[in-house]
């Protein structure tokens, strides 16, 4: 784990989601919302709705990615017709670490929170949301990181 690796906090919203990822180590992300790929070595988890009450609505979990493969939903939820045919990353990774404490989200709004590109400075200091962008001069630069990939 260095200053400037890449993380990538994706979203869990749905128990089966959250099921898949704690058990069979992938997570799946639309290709038309990353047109340029994913560029991260770890991948975290904001867990939203129902999810494992003590933990929702924080960044709660992470994981280092160990693999990334260009599929159809249909391959990866044969069980659901909608937008079979789309293509999205299926995000190969290491079992679910608790990030410890989670990181809290401090709006007072329920906004949604999707796809925070950020480095592990950052993600293993922060205390909420806002945090992972900081521009502290402590921190590593995030523009170098964002771009090499």
């Amino acid at each position: 784990m260095y200053a400037d690796d890449r993380v990538l906090v994706g979203v869990l919203r749905r128990r089966k989601d959250f099921e898949i990822a704690r058990r069979q180590h992938w997570y799946r992300i639309p290709q038309s919302q990353m047109p340029r790929g994913i560029h991260a070595e770890y991948i975290a988890f904001f867990l939203s709705g129902r999810l494992v009450r003590q933990r929702r609505g924080r960044i709660a979990y992470f994981a280092r990615i160990t693999g990334l493969e260009l599929v159809r939903r249909r391959d990866l939820l044969p069980d659901e017709e909608r937008n079979a045919d789309a293509l999205y990353y299926k995000v190969q990774f290491r079992q679910l670490i608790p990030k410890d404490p989670p990181i809290r989200n401090v709006s007072k709004r329920a906004r949604a929170v999707s796809f925070v590109h950020t480095t592990w400075d950052r993600f293993v200091s922060a205390d909420t949301i806002p945090d992972l962008y900081s521009l502290a001069d402590h921190f590593t630069d995030r523009i170098h990181p964002a771009a090499r990939g």
